[in-house]
């Protein structure tokens, strides 16, 4: 795969010594090893080929891929998540890890569960006697990885990668009008998005990947903002904030 190319990619995630799922985009996968979720949609996930959004091993596997072919690799740890740093492994007494989380949070750490600390992800590895082991590796560190996975799609259509790439970054599915001019692009967008916190950051990536990986030339977003009477005005807002729950839910995935 060229670089710059969109591609869905089936895929499920192994720990080599151990041989436990990590992660699947396939329903059947997931079933197969106990670990099927019903509120979750299993889906191929959509990457641009060299963007350097996946590990380094199954980066640079990809950029060798094609289509419509399985494939089965071993990544390293120096290749996926690192070595364990026994440096990145800290311990705190309960009264300075109350600090510095923010008080009352404390009570509800567990081991084993996550925890933010100055802006770093960590894991509780110990907590008692008023004491909290840390760990800031990364929970994947130091494991050899195990891909198996098939390129299903490869978007070629210029009107479909504007959609897609929409779709990445907003994790919408619909409800953008998009209409070409030569190279310049017109992106008319749903009207609830635009009071959305988060359209900004998304529309500065959706910018960029449009002028790297389609080639447009000027790029104009349309906001249309329709006048509302005061019950329809209430129904927006309700919407707005069902949305935006969804994005920050999609983003914590």
């Amino acid at each position: 795969m060229e670089d710059g190319a969109i591609v869905y990619i089936d895929y499920d995630l192994f720990i080599v010594d151990t041989g436990d799922l990590i992660e699947t985009t396939r329903s059947e996968v997931a079933k197969e090893h106990d670990q099927l979720d019903e509120n979750k949609t299993y889906e191929p996930l959509i990457v641009t080929v060299g963007e350097n959004s996946l590990i380094a091993g199954f980066e640079n596997h990809l950029k060798e891929a094609e289509a419509d072919t399985d494939y089965e690799l071993d990544i390293p740890p120096e290749e996926a998540y690192g070595e364990r740093d026994a440096n990145a492994v800290e311990t705190f007494s309960e009264g300075k890890l109350a600090m510095l989380i923010g008080g009352k949070e404390v009570e509800n750490l567990r081991v084993g569960g996550p925890v933010t600390v100055e802006g770093k992800q960590g894991t509780i590895k110990m907590f008692a006697a008023g004491r909290a082991r840390v760990d800031f590796n990364h929970p994947l560190a130091g494991r050899t990885l195990h891909y198996d996975y098939r390129i299903t799609k490869v978007v070629e259509d210029r009107e479909e990668k504007v959609h897609t790439i929409l779709k990445m970054n907003t994790r919408l599915e619909e409800g953008f009008e998009v209409e070409f001019d030569g190279d310049d692009v017109s992106i008319t967008i749903p009207e609830f998005l635009g009071y959305d916190q988060n359209w900004g950051m998304a529309k500065f990536a959706i910018i960029r990947a449009l002028h790297d990986n389609v080639g447009v030339g000027t790029i104009r977003f349309i906001e249309e903002h329709k006048k509302r009477e005061v019950g329809e005005l209430d129904e927006e807002h309700e919407h707005e904030h069902e949305h935006e729950g969804e994005h920050a839910h999609g983003e914590e995935e």
